[in-house]
C-alpha cells in the first residue's frame, strides 16, 4: 500500500511538472500508437500485397503525396505504410521527394506499366484509329503510337500514307522524350513531381541536332507551353527537315497511357496543315481513350 502511495505521487508530482501542452502531445502519440497497434490487429488478415497495390494505385491516381496522407486515404496503420513504401522504394516502385516531403511513383512503376501496354490490347485498339488518321490528312505523313518508357519514347505502332515518309521512329526505335512530340505530350500531362524525378539535372537530356532542351528548367518551360496549347510540336530536334505534332492518350483516371503523333516533311507543313492535323489527331486520342476504359 505504501509502495503504491509512493508510486502514484511520484507520477503526479512529476507530471505536475509539465506543461499542459506537452501532457497533451503526450496522450495524442499515445493515443496514435495504440490506434496503429489496434488497427494492424485488425489488418492481419489482409495481405502485404493487397495494402502494396493500393498504394500504388492511390498514387497512380491521385499523384505524390506524404506518406501520412496515403496512410489516412487507405486506413492502414503509419507504420505499415512507411514499412511498404520503403520497400516499394527499394525496388524503384515508388520515389520520395524530400524537398516536398511527398512519395510519388517510381520509374519500376512505368516500366511494370509500359509493359502492359506494349500488349496486344493497345496495339490492337490503336491501329485501325492510326490508319484512319493517315487517310484524313491531305499531306504524306506518319502516324504514331508512342509510350513512356523511363526517360525515351518507345514507339508501337507505325501508320505511313501511301508516300511513305522515311524516319527514325520505327516500331521498337527509342528516343529521348524530352526531344519527341509522343514524349514531350505524354511528359506535359504528368505530375511535375514525376517529370523532375525522369529528368533531375542536366545530364538527363541528350543532344541530337544542337535543338530541343538541355536542362530541367528549358524543359519545364516548354512543357508549360504545351501544355496550354494541348499538344507537343516539334521540330528538327531529332532530325532535321522534319515536324511532328503529338498529344497525350489519357486513361479513366486521367493519366496519360501513350500518346499519338504525326511527323511530316517541312515542306509540307503550313498553317492550314497544323490547324488539319490538330484537329484530326485530338479525334484521334479521343477515339482511342474510348476503345481503352
Amino acid at each position: 500500500m505504501g509502495l503504491s502511495s509512493k508510486w502514484t505521487k511520484f507520477n503526479l508530482d512529476g507530471i505536475s511538472f509539465l506543461p499542459a501542452l506537452a501532457i497533451s502531445k503526450v496522450a495524442e502519440r499515445v493515443l496514435s500508437e495504440i490506434r496503429d497497434i489496434w488497427s494492424e490487429m485488425q489488418n492481419q488478415q489482409v495481405p502485404a500485397a493487397v495494402r502494396t497495390l493500393a498504394i500504388l494505385r492511390l498514387l497512380a491516381s491521385s499523384g505524390s503525396m506524404p506518406a501520412a496522407v496515403i496512410a489516412r486515404n487507405l486506413e492502414l496503420p503509419r507504420s505499415s505504410t512507411y514499412h511498404l513504401l520503403q520497400a516499394l522504394q527499394d525496388e524503384g516502385f515508388v520515389t520520395y521527394y524530400p524537398e516536398d516531403r511527398t512519395w510519388g511513383l517510381g520509374l519500376s512503376a512505368f516500366e511494370v506499366g509500359s509493359a502492359y501496354l506494349r500488349q496486344e490490347p493497345l496495339e490492337r485498339q490503336a491501329r485501325p484509329i492510326l490508319a484512319a488518321l493517315v487517310s484524313a490528312c491531305k499531306v504524306p505523313v506518319s502516324a504514331h503510337l508512342g509510350i513512356l518508357h523511363g526517360s525515351e519514347t518507345l514507339y508501337l505502332l507505325k501508320e505511313s500514307s501511301r508516300i511513305p515518309v522515311t524516319l527514325v521512329t520505327d516500331v521498337g526505335v527509342r528516343l529521348p522524350a524530352a526531344l519527341t512530340a509522343s514524349g514531350r505530350a505524354i511528359l506535359a500531362a504528368l505530375p511535375e513531381s514525376q517529370v523532375r524525378a525522369l529528368f533531375p539535372d542536366s545530364g538527363s537530356f541528350i543532344d541530337r541536332t544542337g535543338l530541343g532542351p538541355q536542362t530541367p528548367s528549358q524543359l519545364r518551360e516548354l512543357l508549360n507551353i504545351e501544355r496550354r496549347f494541348g499538344y507537343s510540336v516539334e521540330d528538327g530536334f531529332v532530325s532535321a527537315g522534319f515536324v511532328s505534332i503529338a498529344m497525350p492518350v489519357m486513361d479513366k483516371a486521367n493519366y496519360p497511357m501513350a500518346a499519338i503523333a504525326t511527323t511530316l516533311r517541312v515542306q509540307d507543313y503550313s498553317e492550314e496543315v497544323h490547324d488539319e492535323l490538330i484537329k484530326v489527331i485530338s479525334k484521334s486520342v479521343t477515339d482511342l481513350a474510348k476503345r481503352m476504359r
